[in-house]
């Protein structure tokens, strides 16, 4: 059995609070190492060229108010 599957069963036996607190903390945690991944693309600039992509639509007026 694998780590994700033995993961799996565990989470298949949580009580519905402990689901909705797991769910929580899961939520969390994935929105932060999204946060740090894009983070690190940035920095390292490989988020450059779409940045350029759209400053050159905006500028061509290919963008709209939100």
């Amino acid at each position: 059995m694998t780590k994700l599957e033995k993961l799996e069963n565990e989470i298949k036996k949580l009580a519905a609070d402990e689901l909705a607190a797991f769910r929580d903390w899961f939520l969390k945690y994935d929105s932060a190492k999204w946060d740090k991944e894009i983070e690190n693309d940035a920095a390292a600039g490989r988020l450059d060229s779409l940045a350029k992509e759209a400053v050159k639509e905006y500028k061509a007026g290919k963008a709209k108010e939100l």
